[in-house]
């Protein structure tokens, strides 16, 4: 676990994150992370969970149609 302090920045706040996680996550300067909100608080992910939803539909729609897509792509 590591414990960050929440820091004024103009009218908001921001945290800076340990260098270890910036390098185990390859995050980039400039790179949008994502809060969701939950029970016990939020979660900071780089992770997008609407893309997740997205690629499931397009997991389903992709089996339901192989054959489909397969001679539509001849």
């Amino acid at each position: 676990m590591k414990t960050i302090k929440l820091r004024k920045v103009g009218n908001s706040y921001g945290f800076t994150i340990p260098k270890e996680l910036k390098e185990k996550y390859n995050l980039k300067e400039g790179e949008e992370l994502h809060i969701i909100e939950n029970e016990d608080g939020f979660t900071v992910t780089p992770f997008n969970p609407e893309f997740e939803d997205w690629a499931k539909a397009f997991d389903k729609t992709n089996q339901k149609y192989k054959n489909t897509l397969k001679e539509l792509a001849k």
